[in-house]
């Protein structure tokens, strides 16, 4: 499977959730292909990798376990609360999408 078949797959299964949002095709710039929640980003495909928001110490699992990988927006420093999962797995994909959304939702209800 592809990773935009692959998050095509979580946003059909996320867009319905109360104050998620799917990519707005309309919008530009940073963000424009993700999913939010409140208006804030909680999950996106970069480079064929699944990016999503969570805490600090998961992120630090992630990485840890070799699961994920930092992510740095591009700008050179990886950042705390984000992480990149390149191995395209829909479940896996859709839990973290998941817990990206419930973290990042409970910070902006």
């Amino acid at each position: 499977m592809e990773p935009d078949e692959c998050f095509d797959g979580v946003v059909t299964v996320l867009r319905d959730r109360p104050g998620v949002a799917p990519p707005d095709p309309s919008r530009r710039g940073f963000g424009a292909d993700a999913l939010t929640v409140n208006g804030s980003i909680f999950a996106m495909v970069r480079d064929g990798a699944l990016v999503v928001k969570l805490p600090a110490a998961r992120v630090r699992a992630l990485l840890a376990s070799g699961d994920g990988a930092p992510f740095d927006a591009g700008r050179g420093r990886p950042m705390k609360e984000w992480v990149a999962v390149a191995a395209v797995d829909p479940g896996a994909w859709q839990a973290l999408a998941e817990e990206a959304r419930v973290f990042v939702g409970a910070g902006r209800a």
